[in-house]
């Protein structure tokens, strides 16, 4: 099958458009149950009346995992907020109700999401000795809620398709405090736009009166898991300055 030319390209996978779907192909590295399990967490997700495209099929491709998708037409809010800088609290308000909408659901079904990043810490190679055994002790102590979260939340990951809102990737999704979830999404903000970052703590608080500082608490376990994440050598720096500043 020829499926053209990659219309984005991210660590685990290739995303293609053809014939009005998307194809995700999974690089050869990863689990053979990786595609399976997306495919899982992303029906789940529908199930919950949630603005999710459809899982179409799960095949293979060239010996490669595939994962077809619902093709959902329109900009991510995260275009559309740097087309015009001066909407940025509006589409940023705008995603933080959607994703209030996500955490309202149980996720009983699905994999806590600190199992992953307990994974990920324990098998760091990056991390000394006394600040893993430090995060994963911190790790045991905080709340362990079973709500809905996205696990990759931010603008980019949001499509808008004329008058709705359609939230792709969910490759990341489990169980979990609410909190953790938020936290996730400031680092991700944190790492490349310290505005948006603020903005985006500063809105949510607002609207539910939770404190950063609660929220904060989250930061040292989900900077740890992310340095297995993150490629660049600038961005690991800001995540162990992030952990130190916490744990130190």
């Amino acid at each position: 099958m020829n499926l053209g030319e990659p219309i984005a390209t991210g660590n685990t996978a290739k995303i293609y458009l053809n014939d009005h779907k998307i194809f995700k192909i999974y690089k050869d590295y990863l689990p053979p149950t990786e595609s399976a399990m997306e495919a899982a967490k992303q029906r789940f997700a529908h199930s919950c009346g949630l603005p999710v495209p459809k899982v179409i099929e799960i095949t293979k491709v060239n010996n490669n995992q595939v994962l077809i998708m619902e093709y959902i037409k329109g900009k991510t809010l995260g275009d559309l907020l740097f087309e015009n800088l001066e909407m940025a609290e509006y589409y940023m308000s705008k995603s933080i109700d959607i994703q209030q909408q996500i955490h309202h659901h149980e996720g009983n079904d699905l994999q806590p999401i600190t199992a992953k990043w307990r994974r990920q810490i324990e098998g760091s190679h990056i991390l000394e000795v006394e600040t893993k055994s430090l995060i994963l002790a911190k790790l045991k102590l905080m709340p362990n809620e079973t709500r809905l979260c996205h696990g990759d939340y931010h603008l980019f990951n949001l499509v808008q398709a004329d008058d709705k809102v359609w939230i792709i990737d969910w490759v990341d999704a489990g169980a979990g405090d609410v909190r953790a979830d938020i936290c996730r999404s400031y680092l991700l903000y944190l790492e490349n736009h310290q505005e948006l970052a603020d903005l985006y703590l500063n809105i949510y608080c607002s609207k539910t009166g939770d404190t950063k500082e609660a929220i904060l608490e989250w930061m040292p376990i989900i900077a740890a898991a992310r340095l297995s994440e993150n490629d660049s050598p600038e961005n690991k720096d800001k995540l162990l300055k992030i952990i130190n500043r916490y744990i130190g």
